[in-house]
């Protein structure tokens, strides 16, 4: 379900990198829940954790059956590391490394295409629901 859009710059230069749909990931639920038993995600799309405070951070692939790039974000929206091609179903660990806030999680590849480094940013928008 799109609930918004991110899109990544250089950091060295702002220019856009790529622009994906999201769906955002803010509650307990959602948090603990994410990409797990889905069996595929297009290429455009992303999961984004938006937690309340930022500290060292650690992921899991446990009943997430997509291979993922993890990409950490600190309070200003700037990548600070990444977790590249998590094996689906995995319990291994993923951290951090780094103090983040955002947790961006895409399809496992896209960081390397994408060229994306530590340094680049992000910037995201969710859309309001109206009841």
């Amino acid at each position: 379900q799109k609930e918004g859009e991110l899109s990544l710059y250089k950091g060295i230069n702002d220019s856009l990198i790529a622009k994906i749909d999201i769906e955002v990931a803010k509650s307990e639920y959602d948090i603990q829940t994410g990409l797990m038993y889905r069996n595929s995600m297009k290429e455009n799309q992303g999961m984004l954790f938006v937690f309340p405070e930022i500290t060292e951070r650690s992921f899991y692939m446990k009943n997430t059956r997509i291979p993922l790039d993890l990409v950490f974000l600190d309070h200003n929206k700037t990548i600070v590391s990444f977790q590249e091609n998590a094996k689906p179903l995995d319990k291994t660990s993923l951290p951090s490394n780094a103090m983040a806030q955002f947790v961006l999680e895409i399809n496992a590849g896209l960081s390397e295409k994408w060229q994306l480094e530590v340094g680049d940013k992000m910037d995201y928008f969710e859309y309001k629901i109206v009841d």
